[in-house]
């Protein structure tokens, strides 16, 4: 009777999440499995059945394309970027004999608690052509022959994005590389400096492998973080131009369900981005069996 009782409780605690999970995670993405099979305008019945044809177009379409281009890059240069100057500014502060850290934490991690539409306006002015920081300062020293519009080109849309994103992120990720830094003996720097390593050797043999698990997940996050503010930021600061030269994969999918009209083809691009998500998941599970 106390066994029935314990796995009666059990279903009663596990049911609701279940039924939430279900409702908001399964029965969504079943959905846009299916609509990716149809041509429809998101509005009425109106949908005509044209099977593995939005695919097709998907895997034809030249911006699609360009978008998973941006995409991509945008993942493997913003985390890398942006993981190494967290990890070098968490050690600074970490072992570094600098006054005021308290102050030094907040001002680094003031940019990742602002919103990601403030932050895409701001430097969206930073970067304008006439009225920008960046360009009156390249007047002042002299370098007047190296200004432009940078959102405006098509060379250098994605790294203004990209260097965005990383000023918005290396705040958070070194407060966190901090907390396993904190962790890390002493004795450990002190029997390095006995031996003669350098501050860099002692940063390369001795902090990056005792925080590496940290970094580890961190890397993971940073990927999938990714994919949700480039969205937001291209939004924002050039939505999608010049040219569509700057369009990433949801922003191009909120294109094309949202101002398109063309629900079923955004839904063949969901579905690309649901493949994408669980490549990574299974990437990460891979190196982490590895690690273990």
């Amino acid at each position: 009777m106390n066994k029935k009782r314990r796995t009666g409780f059990i279903v009663f605690c596990i049911l609701p999440t279940l039924l939430l999970f279900s409702l908001f995670v399964i029965y969504p993405t079943i959905q846009v499995f299916s609509k990716s099979m149809y041509n429809w305008s998101g509005l009425g019945d109106g949908m005509t059945f044209v099977g593995f044809e939005n695919f097709i177009d998907v895997l034809n379409d030249e911006v699609f394309l360009t978008s998973l281009k941006n995409t991509s890059f945008l993942m493997i240069v913003v985390p890398f970027i942006t993981l190494f100057l967290a990890l070098v500014l968490a050690s600074i502060l970490s072992k570094g004999n600098l006054k005021e850290k308290s102050l030094y934490r907040i001002v680094f991690f003031f940019p990742s608690i602002l919103s990601f539409v403030v932050i895409g306006i701001l430097w969206s002015f930073i970067y304008h052509p006439t009225m920008g920081i960046v360009n009156s300062m390249l007047e002042i020293i002299g370098l007047e022959d190296i200004q432009k519009a940078w959102l405006g080109d098509k060379d250098t849309v994605m790294w203004v994005i990209a260097l965005t994103m990383v000023w918005q992120a290396v705040g958070y990720y070194m407060v966190m590389y901090l907390a396993g830094m904190d962790n890390i003996p002493e004795e450990l720097y002190e029997a390095a400096s006995i031996d003669g390593a350098s501050a860099v050797q002692q940063f390369f043999k001795i902090t990056i492998p005792m925080v590496w698990e940290i970094v580890r997940i961190t890397i993971i996050f940073s990927i999938n973080g990714v994919l949700v503010i480039s969205f937001i930021l291209v939004q924002v600061m050039t939505s999608g131009g010049p040219s569509d030269s700057s369009q990433v994969v949801l922003h191009y999918m909120y294109q094309q369900a949202f101002r398109n009209a063309n629900f079923g083809y955004a839904m063949a691009i969901a579905v690309f981005v649901f493949v994408i998500s669980i490549g990574l998941s299974m990437l990460s599970n891979k190196l982490s069996e590895r690690e273990n």
